[in-house]
């Protein structure tokens, strides 16, 4: 990679920050063609294997949609609640991926794989207590939520308390993709949630309608086919950092004995991530009830959108993978200019994929909503809000890769108060002012949803352009 040719510049290392500007010049010996290679190189695999879970997720909704609206609104009430229990280890990967990234770049594996072995440990923890209160509190979460009536309410229990049940082999797996991501190794992740996915989708159509002498399980059995497929991705997971062929290497002989130094940079760097994903969760558990409101058939409508809208986040956080691993790497060899360098290349591709998704959810959204249920009246609105959806595109994939930057630099604090403002305040707000006051019914909630990337993507280019994340110690 392009890095490898680069010197370690210490002069950078305690530099003033600058605001970042885009008229450097290339070191020498170091060509466009080679900065685009590399995020590509990372970039390739994690969109190839974000798309295929996605559209393994989509072929999930869309055999739950066959069963009718109140299968769809049970399955999305569960949503924000899991993603709440995911919270503390997801932001720890945050830390995990920004530290291994660091190290890589100084050249010292031995503490990347401490940070492994630190990490799977806290994973292994707080996954372990999140389902303990997951699976004990499901129905009170789903009422919670605003299950509209007793069968979504019983849908909803029954998917996410056997979603609990595997949630710690989920999360586990979640820590080992995000460490080999920050040295750079999204291929064998790509490798193993493919085939994870595959699992899944032949196991949906085996369990939700009862195929080949199975029984008939509906919602549960979709849950049970994801916990299957997320089960053999642990295995596959852990193999490969068992094996050796890897920068990262799990050896069980060097213990898992706290290490409070790395928990520490862990910690650090994880913390205001973990409080920018609590805003975010709030902010979306809000918002997600306020749709709820509007009826099952308005939440199942939205469900389907989001469901596809979520398709055009893997682009985003594809090549936010890139972007993270980038520039922990730069900045552990001491040079924020190459950070910048891979940065602004890494926006301009995201930027390229992020406009022929726009154009496809413009054209075909009524056709692509139309493949999850039978009903008019969702494929009629569903249609509507994908146009609205397609605006917003370019806007969110270059958001979602600066974010990985600064995430990738350790400036996580700054992400956190950028979500608190927009998530937690603008877009539920703005949604139950749109749905009771301007009577928009759901469109009124994708247009706050609009109001929120367009308000976001300002601020985080506003804080990247700031320089600031040049100076940030991990």
């Amino acid at each position: 990679m392009a890095l490898d040719y680069v010197e370690t510049g210490a002069d950078f290392a305690d530099a003033v920050p600058e605001r970042v500007s885009a008229t450097t010049a290339l070191p020498e010996g170091i060509t466009s063609r080679m900065l685009y290679n590399d995020v590509v190189r990372i970039a390739w695999p994690s969109l190839v294997e974000l798309t295929l879970a996605q559209l393994a997720s989509m072929v999930d909704m869309m055999m739950v949609g066959q069963l009718g609206a109140w299968a769809l609104s049970s399955v999305g009430l569960t949503t924000q609640p899991k993603f709440l229990l995911m919270t503390m280890f997801m932001s720890l990967n945050v830390g995990a991926t920004a530290m291994v990234a660091r190290y890589k770049g100084s050249g010292n594996p031995e503490k990347a794989n401490l940070i492994l072995r630190q990490a799977l440990s806290l994973t292994l923890v707080f996954s372990l207590l999140a389902s303990l209160a997951g699976y004990i509190f499901a129905e009170p979460l789903i009422r919670f939520m605003g299950a509209a009536d007793a069968q979504t309410l019983q849908g909803g229990v029954e998917y996410l308390r056997i979603q609990m049940i595997g949630f710690v082999f989920m999360a586990l797996t979640s820590t080992a993709t995000a460490t080999l991501r920050g040295v750079g190794n999204s291929r064998t992740a790509m490798v193993y949630n493919m085939i994870s996915n595959v699992v899944n989708v032949i196991f949906n159509y085996i369990l939700i309608y009862g195929h080949f002498g199975f029984p008939r399980m509906e919602v549960a059995g979709a849950s049970l086919a994801t916990i299957l497929g997320q089960f053999v991705a642990f295995v596959l997971a852990m193999t490969a950092l068992l094996s050796g062929r890897n920068y990262l290497q799990l050896r069980l002989r060097d213990g898992f004995r706290p290490d409070m130094e790395a928990i520490g940079q862990i910690v650090k760097i994880g913390l205001p991530a973990m409080v920018e994903q609590l805003v975010m969760r709030a902010g979306m558990i809000i918002y997600s009830k306020t749709v709820a409101s509007l009826g099952t058939v308005a939440y199942a409508t939205h469900q389907v959108c989001m469901n596809i809208q979520a398709l055009s986040f893997m682009i985003g956080q594809a090549f936010a993978v890139s972007a993270t691993s980038l520039m922990g790497q730069s900045l552990g060899k001491k040079r924020p200019d190459m950070a910048q360098f891979y940065t602004s290349r890494t926006r301009r591709i995201g930027m390229v994929v992020s406009v022929f998704i726009a154009l496809l959810f413009f054209f075909l959204g009524r056709s692509i909503v139309a493949m999850y249920t039978p009903d008019p009246d969702i494929i009629q609105q569903g249609g509507t809000i994908m146009q609205l959806m397609a605006f917003s595109l370019t806007l969110q994939s270059s958001q979602f890769i600066l974010a990985g930057a600064l995430r990738g630099a350790g400036d996580t604090r700054a992400t956190a108060v950028i979500s608190f403002v927009t998530v937690l305040l603008v877009r539920p707000a703005f949604a139950m002012f749109a749905i009771h006051v301007l009577d928009w019914g759901l469109m009124g909630a994708w247009v706050a949803m609009l109001v929120d990337q367009v308000l976001r993507s300002g601020l985080v280019l506003l804080r990247y352009n700031s320089g600031k994340w040049k100076a940030v110690k991990v």
